[in-house]
């Protein structure tokens, strides 16, 4: 009888402790527990949230519903989403709610409930798991705070590099006598200096300085590069204006300043405007440049090349190659960075190309420099994420009299 008694006196303790213990982790649980009846009376409340909202049991079970401890927007919320959810799935799961505790406070949490029906099926009760929701929104506030610094850091980026390459750009472009200009700048990015640069300028007797290129590299380091080539362009043209006379004191600055560890170099088109028959005579040097496009009042689209011609602040004595050409009544000269040309188009993100660009000429010429401009910029949009560097161009033509 002794030994037959032993298993059944430890089988009836552990028994009773499963079930002290069952009651212990309801009561005591790491989230809310609550059941009420279908109208919302709260019928069963477990003491963790009754700790967290700060009432008695007496104080809710059997007098107060569950709306009763919700804010007037969760009431409506309840009204018109939660209570219509569990009458047609019988469960919702996560639903973010705020409860209002007995000093007012509002506390956050996540609700999960499930419709527990009878033997036939008929909805007898709700129970509802609820997770205090405090830290998590306290780290979803944060992380909204981190959001908002970063953009606002973003915009005042975005701000200064807009701000920076106005100023590598020329505010206002002065049409040399008899002629209509036309540019414009495409940012591939608001965030970053493009090292994209261009200009058009009055030279003593009569004679007009213009010039576009672009610097390797992109940012600040691009920017310094940019302003020094072209005040350099500019200050060596009025010392000697021969396009290749040009290059070559912009190399000797280039070469000089940046060697060794951190080389820098650009290619630049400079072109000479002469007035020459009722329109201006052009002489280009390249250094490395994609060549200009004559649009000729006839139709005709011709590429100015300059074979040979060298990257800018590469070598000491690098090597340009000089064309000439005439501008007449009725013909736009156009000169672009490879942005243009190196953009991917088409459902093969193929490069555009240069052969891209001239069909794309031909196809507007004869035009004006306004009408030209105007048009690549359209071009440049429709490329989408397809561009991936800055594009400038730049467009002098003669109207026809």
């Amino acid at each position: 009888m002794t030994a037959a008694a032993g298993p059944d006196r430890d089988h009836a303790e552990f028994s009773a402790l499963l079930e002290d213990d069952a009651e212990e982790l309801y009561e005591h649980a790491p989230c809310g527990y609550l059941s009420a009846m279908l109208d919302g009376r709260i019928v069963k409340i477990n003491s963790t949230l009754l700790e967290w909202l700060g009432h008695r049991r007496a104080d809710l079970v059997g007098r107060r519903r569950l709306s009763d401890l919700l804010t007037v927007g969760g009431r409506l919320y309840h009204e018109t989403h939660l209570a219509p959810l569990l009458r047609m799935h019988g469960e919702v799961n996560g639903i973010a709610l705020e409860l209002v505790t007995a000093d007012g406070a509002r506390l956050p949490v996540l609700l999960t409930a499930r419709v527990k029906s009878g033997h036939d099926g008929r909805p007898l009760l709700l129970r509802m798991t609820i997770f205090d929701a405090r830290e998590r929104r306290a780290y979803e506030q944060e992380l909204l705070r981190a959001r908002r610094e970063a953009e606002r850091d973003r915009d005042r980026v975005q701000q200064l590099a807009t701000t920076l390459q106005r100023t590598l750009l020329p505010p206002i472009l002065s049409a040399p006598p008899g002629t209509e200009v036309a540019a414009h700048y495409h940012h591939a990015s608001p965030d970053e200096v493009g090292g994209d640069f261009y200009d058009l300028f009055p030279l003593a007797g009569g004679l007009w300085g213009m010039f576009m290129g672009d610097v390797c590299g992109k940012g600040a380091d691009a920017a310094a590069v940019t302003s020094l080539t072209r005040y350099t362009l500019r200050a060596a043209a009025v010392y000697d204006n021969d396009p290749s006379a040009v290059l070559r004191n912009l190399n000797t600055v280039l070469h000089h300043e940046y060697t060794g560890d951190d080389p820098r170099f650009t290619t630049v088109v400079f072109g000479l405007l002469t007035p020459q028959g009722g329109g201006y005579q052009v002489r280009l040097a390249s250094g490395g440049h994609p060549p200009a496009l004559l649009l000729r009042a006839d139709g005709a689209v011709d590429p100015l090349r300059t074979p040979g011609g060298q990257l800018v602040g590469v070598l000491p004595d690098a090597r340009f190659v000089t064309t000439t050409a005439h501008l007449g009544p009725g013909d736009t000269l156009l000169l672009y960075t490879d942005g243009l040309t190196e953009a991917r188009t088409g459902d093969g993100q193929g490069r555009y190309e240069e052969e891209g660009l001239h069909a794309f000429a031909a196809a507007l010429s004869p035009t004006t420099a306004t009408d030209l401009i105007a048009a690549v910029a359209r071009l440049l949009t429709s490329f989408g994420t397809g561009l991936e560097d800055d594009a400038a161009a730049l467009a002098v033509s003669v109207p026809v009299r």
